[in-house]
């Protein structure tokens, strides 16, 4: 081989390697992405982790006002139990119930409740339907001079016995009781349509008035 070969066949093997050496080369690139996109997906959720946990910032009870319950029964579009503000007034109770059914004896009810009276735990509204009895002064409530009876002194809704009849005395009657006020005239007169009362004891017994109204009007009232 002359120098001249040999010179050739130098220059073709420094090509080769020259040309496997720029594959090399070319090749690296392609695979080194191909680890880099590994990582991305978690950087993305731990990115992502903090909003799906913020809820717990939310942990905070609301705000709750005090409540009442009340028994609204009568002549009322929905009757039953209701949940209301408290410092609610007995027209707000009428109100929550749908307000007056078609049933109801307007004029009645305008003498029997007081729209503004404020309300209280576990109370009772009722309002009173067309043809119902309502309670009106006893017959026997003018005292007549030189009647026989010594019991004229006392109030109508008593009778001869001057004591005051739960079952029928008026609301003004009930009012004059010690001890009892417009909330629980409103009581009895909404129980005493619904059963008259047996007797006193029957009426702390249904939850009417309490003990120590039972003690204020024995002796000047009755029922049964």
């Amino acid at each position: 081989m002359s120098r001249s070969d040999r010179i050739l066949v130098a220059a073709g093997g420094a090509a080769i390697v020259l040309a496997a050496v720029a594959v090399v080369i070319l090749l690296a690139p392609a695979t080194a992405p191909a680890s880099a996109p590994t990582t991305e997906p978690g950087v993305g959720l731990l990115v992502g982790t903090p909003s799906a946990a913020s809820p717990a910032a939310s942990d905070q009870p609301p705000p709750s006002g005090a409540t009442i319950f009340v028994d609204v029964e009568g002549a009322v579009a929905e009757p039953g139990i209701r949940e209301l503000p408290s410092g609610s007034r007995v027209a707000d109770a009428i109100a929550a119930a749908g307000g007056y059914a078609s049933d109801a004896d307007l004029e009645a009810a305008a003498t029997a409740i007081n729209l503004a009276q404020p309300l209280s735990d576990g109370e009772q509204v009722r309002v009173p339907r067309i043809g119902e009895t309502q309670p009106g002064p006893a017959a026997s409530a003018p005292a007549v001079a030189g009647d026989g009876d010594s019991g004229g002194g006392g109030s109508g809704g008593g009778g001869t016995t001057g004591l005051v009849d739960l079952n029928t005395a008026t609301p003004e009657e009930l009012e004059a009781l010690p001890g009892i006020g417009p909330v629980t005239v409103q009581k009895i007169v909404a129980a005493r349509q619904e059963q008259p009362f047996a007797s006193l004891q029957d009426a702390v017994d249904r939850g009417v008035i309490h003990r120590g109204q039972l003690e204020d009007i024995q002796g000047v009232a009755t029922a049964g």
